[in-house]
């Protein structure tokens, strides 16, 4: 078979074995010259045998690509999380400047780490702390000790229980996930609906052994209602607009805080800039609240900062 000319992010994490996330930093560094179809990146051939070459102290032995560019005429910004109101506000940020949006599906708590370590460029939080009975602020105060930063709201939306049709084990608390007769299907550590669960157990005095299909993990709201609509559960913990989409019913518990998280860095200063201006801007706004199921009262409301 042919060479391919070119490789998806996906497909240049497959064949070096690491995350995509490794990738995506090793474009924002400009180690992997990347170029973009339509919303897709994408890396030549030729560039990743030179990256390899490279690492091997060998980069001579490879002839440079005829014309090839010095460098690319955008900035890549990696945006950590997985609501679409990330992919809008992607899509906004390349409208009116020199930015790439590369987008990485992490939970909240990792997107923070990998933000800690200078690998993503802006991060979604929702982490419900409940201590505080406050969301998002207590965690990144203690895990980017040492950084600056910014924390502002993208949106607030509805958080609850996906039941199935006619709710037929009548599940309406949180303590009722301590029922023998109720099944959960429970997210990866790490997600904002799994801290959220973790300390309403722990609030409510139930202990995670205690609560059946607790180890079961999904790694989305989608797969979760999925489960819960497929019958393998009596119920999970995601967002309102998901429970449309999988067609199981949504009981509301509270309303859960959206932020983005950036670095204060001299260099981060135009980004913030620009994520301020689309977040507080009407077009941005109107099109996240025609998606539906978005509290935008608070959008671009600066929740928390640091230097």
């Amino acid at each position: 078979m042919p060479e391919p000319q070119s490789y998806t992010i996906e497909e240049i994490a497959s064949l070096l074995k690491v995350s995509k996330l490794t990738v995506y930093d090793l474009v924002k560094k400009g180690k992997l010259p990347a170029f973009r179809v339509g919303r897709q990146m994408r890396i030549t051939a030729d560039d990743l045998k030179r990256y390899i070459a490279g690492q091997k102290g060998e980069a001579s032995t490879v002839s440079p690509a005829v014309s090839r560019p010095t460098e690319t005429a955008f900035r890549p910004i990696i945006i950590s999380g997985q609501d679409m109101a990330l992919d809008l506000l992607g899509a906004h940020l390349e409208k009116g400047g020199p930015y790439q949006s590369l987008r990485t599906y992490t939970s909240s708590l990792n997107g923070l780490i990998a933000l800690y370590k200078g690998q993503c460029d802006i991060v979604s939080v929702h982490l419900f702390d409940g201590q505080t009975g406050e969301y998002n602020r207590p965690y990144v105060e203690k895990l980017l000790t040492g950084h600056t930063y910014i924390m502002v709201n993208l949106m607030r939306r509805p958080i609850g229980f996906y039941v199935q049709k006619g709710n037929p084990r009548g599940i309406q608390t949180w303590s009722d996930l301590g029922r023998s007769d109720v099944v959960i299907v429970n997210r990866e550590k790490g997600a904002g609906a799994r801290v959220l669960l973790d300390e309403q157990l722990r609030l409510h005095g139930l202990s995670p052994s205690a609560i059946r299909g607790y180890e079961r993990e999904e790694t989305s709201h989608l797969s979760v209602a999925s489960a819960v609509a497929a019958g393998l559960a009596d119920v999970g913990i995601g967002t309102e607009k998901v429970a449309r989409m999988a067609g199981v019913e949504f009981i509301p518990l509270m309303k859960e805080q959206y932020d983005v998280v950036m670095l204060r860095t001299r260099e981060n200063e135009p980004l913030i800039a620009a994520v301020l201006n689309v977040l507080r801007s009407d077009s941005f706004r109107t099109e996240l609240e025609a998606l539906g199921g978005y509290d935008v009262s608070q959008t671009g409301q600066i929740i928390a900062e640091r230097g």
